[in-house]
């Protein structure tokens, strides 16, 4: 064999071991980037199931039980859809690492100097559209939603109207004829980056 078709078979033999690495090395970027993706649910999933037990203690013994020792939130009521099978763990404090774990309750404040400017008779809850919020993309209007507060109480809702509005221009009613809720998540549905826009599913007391 000459040096020439030493060289060439050589050079075949590096270039296979290039690809098999290559190949190697784009598998663990895309398994890296999936668990990625996957992290945020998988979390949110894991959370709740350490926040229905803080939310049955939390029932049990009439005040607010944290879901694990150094959580910055705690359980303050259980929000269920029936049609859609959706139930989940309302969080207090509106932050964004409580919306990691849950739909949370975002302040009202009645003196309309700033934020949503609602009175204490518009609650706002708050969560993610890709995990426990992505269900509002099937909700219809007359769907039913119930709300049980950790003192027992409960109050049923039934869904009125929908609204896509930017994240600055949402604002509630401040004197409403009966007490809403206001569930909102940002959107599109399925988009993988920010944006300024939310869905807010308007639901009134019964």
């Amino acid at each position: 064999m000459t040096a020439a078709g030493r060289m060439t078979k050589g050079t075949r033999a590096m270039a296979r071991v290039l690809l098999r690495g290559g190949g190697a090395l784009l598998c663990a970027l895309g398994l890296a980037v999936m668990a990625q993706g996957l992290a945020v649910p998988v979390k949110a999933r894991v959370a709740q199931v350490l926040l229905d037990r803080a939310f049955t203690r939390s029932l049990a013994e009439g005040h607010p039980v944290r879901p694990w020792p150094w959580a910055d939130t705690m359980p303050v009521a259980r929000l269920t859809l029936p049609r859609l099978g959706a139930s989940d763990v309302v969080l207090s404090g509106g932050s964004g690492q409580a919306l990691a774990f849950g739909p949370t309750v975002v302040p009202n404040r009645r003196d309309g100097g700033g934020g949503s400017g609602a009175g204490a008779d518009v609650t706002i809850l708050a969560a993610h559209r890709d995990t426990h919020f992505a269900f509002l993309r099937n909700a219809r209007a007359g769907d039913a939603i119930d709300v049980q507060a950790i003192g027992g109480a409960h109050r049923r809702y039934r869904v009125t109207s929908f609204q896509v509005v930017r994240w600055d221009g949402f604002a509630a009613p401040r004197n409403p004829a009966r007490p809403l809720l206001a569930l909102v998540t940002c959107y599109p549905f399925g988009a993988t980056e920010h944006g300024p826009l939310r869905f807010v599913v308007w639901a009134e007391a019964l």
